[in-house]
């Protein structure tokens, strides 16, 4: 078995390759069965530690293509790691071949996760943003914040980049890298403002209340979601749904997202509003931009299919950490 650190993943998936791999695979398909939840309690507390932070939520997510490969992503999050200086949220990918269930690759699951979701993102504003777009504005400077302006410029030609973050200095320093990258890049400080200047909104923020709103945004913008998972959580108002056309990764975005579940609540939204999903806009069943005028959302959750397409490519293109790549002719 193969195995492929951080480094060797991450080279493994630039987005122009990586954006390919997932535009295939969506109109390709593939089985995704539900995901496994798990909690896991510590018996043994620590100083200062309750019991929310002695937990461990354990996520098991599988996909696979028939007689051809079968992946497993495991996502261990822990609340507690803050207090003993660690981070919250590790992962690991495991591939196997998917008729003998030989062990093929393990392979870093957080690279995995961070640049697929950039990657899906990318791939929704090939199909919804405007051909013409430059401007993109960041909220939220975060980890998949960072590799969003990358991703988007392997489908769009984005010069401009504003980063808006609750913290200032974090704005700054993710603004400073993305100068290094070759962006003309800098924080913002007005959020109002900075969304009605831009072509293309990207939030990937955990918030549970919304920053963006509808009557901020221009005629012909944008907006992507990245952040709610949960019905709880939420980047966008009601407004931003309004005169708009919406897409979706999968349909389980309306049953996961705040960012969906509050405006179907409040009357604004209807689940056959959805005018797409990667799948059907990768198919060419679905239709996404139709004039320069439109506003477009995309909202998306995140499913196993994305890493199954980015773990195989790791795996058929990359080279692993220690030792050469194996001959694949066998599957």
């Amino acid at each position: 078995m193969q195995f492929f650190d951080a480094e060797s993943t991450r080279a493994a998936l630039p987005f122009d390759r990586l954006i390919s791999a997932l535009r295939e695979r969506f109109a390709g398909g593939c089985e995704v069965p539900a995901r496994h939840v798990h909690e896991i309690l510590s018996p043994i507390g620590e100083a200062g530690m309750d019991a929310a932070g002695r937990r461990i939520t354990s996520l098991i997510m599988p996909a696979w293509t028939a007689g051809r490969y079968y992946g497993v992503k495991i996502v261990n999050i822990a609340p507690g790691n803050a207090k003993r200086g660690l981070p919250g949220l590790h992962s690991t990918y495991l591939l196997f071949d998917g008729r003998t269930g030989v062990p093929l690759a393990q392979i870093d699951g957080d690279e995995i996760t961070a640049r697929r979701t950039a990657g899906a993102s990318a791939l929704a504003a090939s199909y919804t943003a405007r051909e013409d777009s430059e401007h993109l504005l960041l909220v939220g400077a975060g980890r998949v914040a960072s590799l969003l302006p990358e991703a988007y410029r392997a489908v769009r030609k984005i010069k401009r980049v504003s980063v808006w973050a609750r913290r200032a200095s974090e704005a700054q320093a993710l603004a400073t890298t993305l100068q290094q990258q070759g962006f003309e890049a800098a924080p913002v400080s007005h959020l109002s403002v900075a969304c009605g200047e831009a072509d293309i909104v990207s939030c990937a923020t955990l918030s549970n209340e919304a920053l963006v709103r509808g009557a901020w945004l221009q005629p012909g913008s944008h907006l992507d979601l990245i952040g709610s998972f949960t019905p709880s959580m939420r980047e966008a108002d009601d407004a931003c749904f309004q005169e708009a056309r919406l897409f979706v990764d999968t349909e389980e975005a309306l049953q996961k997202s705040g960012d969906l579940l509050i405006p179907i609540q409040h009357g604004v939204l209807r689940a056959d509003d959805v005018r797409g999903t990667l799948t059907t806009l990768s198919k060419g069943v679905a239709t996404g931009r139709k004039n320069n005028v439109e506003r477009t959302v995309f909202k998306s959750v995140g499913t196993a299919l994305e890493d199954l397409a980015a773990a195989v490519l790791v795996y058929e293109t990359g080279t692993p950490s220690a030792g050469k790549r194996a001959p694949i002719e066998r599957l």
